[in-house]
Formats: C-alpha cells, structure tokens, sequence
C-alpha cells in the first residue's frame, strides 16, 4: 500500500493536483513483484517566474526512486517526473532486484519483467583524481568552489572535523552533504 503525502511550497495543493499526482504515482505499482508497502512524498513548488516543480521520492527498502521536474504547468512536470522515475527503473532493474535481494526484501524480484530490459551499461572511469580534504569552514569551501568553477567541493569541516562536501543546487543556493555514520 501506498501512502502519499503531498505537500506544495508556495502553492495550495487542491484536491485535483493531489489526485493526480497518487493516480500517477499508483501506475508505477503494476511493475512491481508485490505490493508496495511505502510512504511517497511529493513536493510541489512555485518560482517566481510562474514555473511549478514537482519532486517525487519513493523510498524503499535498499532503494530509493527519486525524480523532479520544473514545468510551467504542474501536470506536465508530474507527467515528466513518473517518467523519469519509470525510466531509472527500466535503467536499473537488475541492480534493484539484485540490492533488494541482498536487503532481504523478496524472494524473487522486486520488479517485475513488465519493464523491458535494456542494456546495462558499462560504466568506464576515465580519470581518477586525489584531492586534498583541506580544513576549513564551508564558507571558505563554498568560495575555493566558486574559484575553481565547479559544482562541489570536497573539505575537511573545521566545525565537525569531518569531511563533506559542498555543492550547488540547480536553485543557485548551496548544499552540504556531510557523513552519517
């Protein structure tokens, strides 16, 4: 069973966007060996300029399905986001199943062979590069990030003694991805 929970940021979810987006959601179901047990979480937003973004997360166990998607018009963009989430599925399929086995979800598969197969691909690492995790605070991290014209950065936090990472988000606002041990 599936458990929504839709949510919107500058934006009244009414009962029509809120349908649509569980009818949405609820086709991905038929792909899957048996049924879902999992909270959904859709966030809608508006930006200023009239675009809507969805942002539709599906944690399971071993996995998490995850998609966005900026339209002006909220329907499209929830159309756009289920695709995308279909399409890592169909992309991912073996290594789902496989991660899912190992987790202990199923016996069998956790999602069905409704989703074609396609090719896995083969993922070649071109450049592999040592960087220093340098201690600083992210202020500091953000600005050696902007300097050297990259989406993130790797440092030590002078706060926490961890390493972390900075990086830019598609909002031009900053993120921190910091360790959990």
């Amino acid at each position: 069973m599936l458990r929504y929970q839709v949510r919107g940021e500058n934006l009244e979810i009414t009962p029509a966007i809120r349908e649509y987006v569980e009818s949405k959601v609820a086709k991905l179901e038929k792909y899957f060996a048996r049924e879902l047990d999992a909270n959904v979480y859709a966030n809608a937003k508006t930006y200023k300029n009239g675009d809507k973004k969805i942002e539709i997360t599906v944690p399971l166990k071993g996995v998490t399905l995850r998609a966005e998607d900026v339209n002006a018009d909220l329907y499209a963009a929830v159309d756009l986001a289920v695709d995308k989430l279909e399409r890592q599925m169909r992309k991912h399929k073996t290594k789902i199943n496989r991660k899912g086995r190992e987790k202990g979800i199923v016996e069998e598969n956790i999602i069905t062979s409704e989703l074609e197969e396609t090719e896995e691909e083969n993922l070649e690492f071109v450049k592999v590069k040592k960087v220093p995790a340098n201690l600083m605070n992210k202020e500091e991290a953000i600005l050696q990030m902007e300097l050297i014209g990259h989406d993130f950065f790797i440092f030590t936090d002078e706060a926490t003694n961890e390493v972390a990472v900075v990086y830019k988000r598609k909002d031009g606002n900053y993120g921190v991805l910091e360790l959990q041990k």
